[in-house]
């Protein structure tokens, strides 16, 4: 079948990376207590920042990019930019897969290919995919957007990519971080168009709803008594999202008018989230890091991927149906070790989320928990994300 969309590759101007390099070239750095308490590494951003202006090759990185296929289209007034792998097997299955922030969509670039031809991988060609990457509206270089889009409202614009645009009847979702609720709300709004999903986090839908979605503890005390070591737990996990969930919600055009103007403020607020978000063990490699700062600083992207997080409490997620699951969709979660909830060992995970009030939300068929891994599952894991996904979708295609 042919494709029904003109590939569109990916290219930055060239004005674009000279004003790049002129600000950086005119950067101002601040005071810096150089200890680490109050922020980003400075050691560690000063070396990148250093490595972005006279090391880095984005037309390097550009050219691994457009190795894939990539489109751009309009939804609804909303510009959609995605990537696509196409599947190699029998029958491949369609897969639309869902980033978070700040990720960009090339951090699904490690499971795309195993995903799309597992046959040259050691796998079955009849689990092949035919994978479909899009940036979130706001997000890398599907911009500028409307200023009320959320989650929900994605969800939306990807199934009226997946069926009236690309033409797929039934097709598969996956989605990580916020992703993960965008692919939720697939699994609840249109089940039916749905093989299943799989996820790498399990939250209510209502996460961003109420007054103080901005505090993870939704303003409630912590629990007096605690044994010491799981009050550091707690008090590390509070601290490792507590800062981008508050600005965000509460003010993200404020912070945006900074970071959209420097490239160094924008690296300094993305890098703390990626080193401290990734697990212990995760080394991120300067070219990496940098080809995802691209993404965002050529599309101009930081101020709408940031005000995402306002829209998902300004315009709450309202059900769509009141069946139980309200998430009916054959569901997989993948569970790392680096978000253990405090006091819970990966041992103990799967019953965790098993005895709280979000597993209900869910039609879980396929519960999966690993000792090693971060925020950013398919880069930091990839053999154990493809692994975790195919299982979900294995007998359901």
């Amino acid at each position: 079948m042919t494709f029904p969309l003109e590939p569109a590759p990916i290219h930055v101007s060239d004005e674009v990376l000279d004003d790049l390099r002129r600000r950086l070239d005119g950067v101002r750095w601040p005071d810096d207590p150089h200890d680490g308490y109050y922020g980003v590494d400075s050691g560690q951003l000063r070396d990148l920042v250093d490595h972005w202006r006279d090391g880095f090759d984005w037309r390097r990185a550009e050219a691994a990019i457009n190795a894939y296929e990539h489109y751009r289209v309009d939804i609804e007034g909303v510009p959609i930019h995605f990537m696509r792998r196409p599947g190699v097997g029998p029958a491949p299955t369609p897969l639309i897969l869902s980033h978070g922030w700040p990720w960009t969509f090339w951090h699904w670039s490690k499971v795309v290919d195993p995903l799309a031809d597992p046959g040259a991988y050691g796998g079955d060609p009849a689990e092949a995919f035919d994978v479909i990457v899009p940036s979130l509206p706001g997000f890398g270089f599907s911009t500028p957007v409307p200023p009320d889009l959320n989650f929900w409202k994605i969800a939306d614009l990807w199934h009226t990519l997946m069926t009236d645009v690309l033409g797929h009847p039934r097709y598969a979702a996956g989605g990580c971080d916020v992703g993960a609720l965008v692919t939720g709300q697939l699994g609840h709004k249109y089940a039916d168009a749905l093989h299943g999903i799989h996820i790498g986090s399990g939250l209510k839908l209502t996460f961003f709803n109420g007054d103080r979605a901005w505090d993870l503890t939704g303003g409630r005390p912590i629990p007096s008594g605690l044994p010491p070591e799981t009050l550091a737990q707690l008090m590390a996990y509070e601290k490792r999202f507590a800062v981008h969930l508050a600005a965000h919600v509460l003010a993200p055009q404020t912070l945006a008018y900074g970071l959209t103007d420097s490239p160094v403020g924008m690296l300094a607020w993305i890098l703390e989230r990626w080193a401290k978000w990734s697990a212990p063990d995760t080394v991120l490699d300067p070219d990496d890091v940098l080809t995802h700062a691209m993404i965002f600083w050529a599309g101009n992207a930081i101020g709408p991927s940031m005000r995402t997080y306002a829209n998902n409490n300004r315009y709450p997620w309202t059900p769509a149906h009141d069946r139980w699951p309200p998430v009916e969709a054959p569901t997989g979660i993948t569970f790392v070790g680096h978000e253990n909830p405090p006091g819970v060992s990966t041992d103990q995970r799967v019953a965790h989320f098993l005895a709280s009030d979000r597993a209900d939300w869910y039609n879980h068929v396929n519960l999966t928990a690993h000792d090693r891994g971060g925020h950013f599952i398919p880069w930091e894991l990839p053999d154990a994300w493809v692994d975790d996904l195919r299982r979900t979708f294995r007998g359901r295609r």
